[in-house]
Formats: structure tokens, sequence, C-alpha cells
């Protein structure tokens, strides 16, 4: 009796220490992953649309849209066409009530283009004939200022990350620059110079852009600039008053008429909106987009 009484002791003691094993968490559960509650903020290139009809409208395609998936997730996307950057405690008007304090951990920003009056300055030089082209340009240029030199929008934009910074602080801050709307002009093209103008303007717009996050981020904001030339490179408008499916930027003619205008001209089609997604995406760290990476 006393062999089988300790042997059925024995055995109790093993099922006690196994179940033990179990609920002390041995075989943990895998933890859940952490999100990244994301905020889109800017123009019509961060809203999708050039459309200003109603109240900020949204394209059905856009590159906020795209990048919130996986673990980051787009908590509210208030890119508005038009939207400029005002002086001031609150910037961007209403848009940065969207951040959501400690909460919102990326934020993206695309804006600068509304404050040249960049539309206006395509109307212009796309004229027949170009008439205004040249004044609208040096307007545009006052407003933009010198790149490494005196730019009134500079010192707009790095108060404007400063303060996107202050009403999200633990967010990473993502700042885009703008794409070169036209395929370098051959001499023989009748709209060269407007095209020549037009890009270099775009180009001394992002040089102000990148220079404005480099004096952020040796303030000790966490931003960071993203170049979109070269995702678009080869995929510029040809011919503004032409169709073109290669082009990653809408022309003034509508692919899939009618109407014959394209209400999104000179904004990003859908293959330009997967591009721009793809640019910020090097800019994140590495885990944010895998759901399986718990430890980013």
């Amino acid at each position: 009796m006393r062999a089988r009484g300790s042997l059925q002791s024995y055995l109790v003691t093993i099922v006690m220490a196994l179940a033990g094993f179990v609920t002390a968490g041995a075989l943990p559960a895998v933890a859940a992953p952490s999100t990244f509650p994301y905020v889109a903020l800017g123009d019509s290139y961060a809203a999708g649309t050039a459309s200003q009809q109603g109240r900020c409208p949204h394209g059905p395609v856009n590159y906020p849209a795209l990048l919130g998936s996986g673990r980051i997730v787009l908590t509210d996307n208030v890119a508005c066409s038009g939207a400029k950057i005002q002086a001031g405690s609150n910037p961007l008007g209403t848009q940065l009530s969207a951040l959501n304090g400690s909460g919102t951990r990326l934020v993206t920003l695309t804006v600068g283009a509304a404050n040249l009056g960049l539309s206006a300055v395509l109307d212009a030089c796309l004229a027949t004939p170009p008439v205004n082209c040249g004044p609208e340009i040096a307007r545009a240029q006052g407003v933009l200022g010198v790149c490494g030199g005196e730019s009134p929008l500079g010192g707009l934009l790095i108060n404007l990350y400063g303060e996107v910074a202050k009403a999200a602080p633990r967010a990473r801050i993502v700042v885009t620059g703008y794409p070169l709307l036209f395929e370098s002009p051959a001499d023989t093209d009748p709209d060269r110079i407007a095209k020549t103008a037009i890009n270099k303007a775009t180009t001394d717009l992002n040089c102000v852009i990148e220079r404005a996050v480099a004096a952020a981020n040796d303030a000790d904001v966490n931003i960071h600039y993203v170049d979109v030339t070269e995702e678009f490179a080869r995929h510029g408008i040809v011919d503004p008053r032409s169709c073109n499916r290669s082009a990653f930027i809408h022309s003034l003619v509508n692919c899939d008429p009618p109407p014959p205008q394209d209400p999104e001209a000179f904004h990003p089609t859908a293959a330009g909106y997967r591009a721009y997604a793809e640019a910020i995406k090097t800019k994140l760290p590495n885990g944010w987009l895998d759901k399986q990476d718990p430890s980013v």
C-alpha cells in the first residue's frame, strides 16, 4: 500500500508541476503587435484631388490611404485642396486639430505649392500665348525667396513643422516634396520655355522645403524629407494638351473622354500616388508595415 500511495503521490506532483509550468506562462501567447495612428496633413496632393467643391473632398486614390495599412492606421486625412500655410500659432488652419497629442505616431505633410499659387503659374504659362507667364513666375519667386538664403515660405514651413511636433510630440513627421510636372522639353517644343520655368520653380520649392526640414531637424524635431522626383522621372507630362497613359501626372486632357478636360490636371494619377507611397515608406522604420513584428 505504501508503494502504491507513493506512486500516486509522485504522479500528482508531476501533474501539478506541469500545470504550474503552463499557468506560469512558460508558453506565452505572442504579444499583439502595436499599431501606429497616422494623420495626413496638406494640400491637394495629399487629398488626392484638385477639386475644391464641397468640404475638402478626397480622391478615390491618395497616398495616405495607400500608407494606412498593416500596422499603420490612418485615423484622419484632413488634407484639403488649396490649403496654404498661414502665419500664427496654427499655421495650417484647422488641420492641426486632428493631431491627437502623444497618440499620433505618424504625420505626413505635403504643402507649399498653394502658397506660391502654382496653379496660377500653370494657367498663365500654358496659355496661348503665354503673355503673363513671366510676371506670374516672378510673383511666385517673391513668395519662395532664395533657397539657402532669405525665404518667406521657408520661415513659414519651419514654424509649421514646430507646431506639428508640438501637437504630436511622439510622431514621426514625414514631409514630401513635389514631382517635376514635365519631361525635359526638346529644343523644338513650343512650350519649352514655360515647361522649363515651371520645372525650375518646382525644383526651387523642393529645395526650400528640404532646407526647412533640415532646420527643424536641427531643432530636435523628428522630421524627415522625401524627394519624389526620382520616382516620377520618365513619367512626367510630355504634351499638356494630349493624353499620355505612361505619365504619373494628369495632363490637361482626360485620357478617358468625355469630358475632354481633365479636372485633375497637373495632379498625380493612381500610379503617381503609388509612387508617392513607396517613396514615403523608405523613411519609415523597419517593421512599421509588418503586422507580425511586435518589437518596433
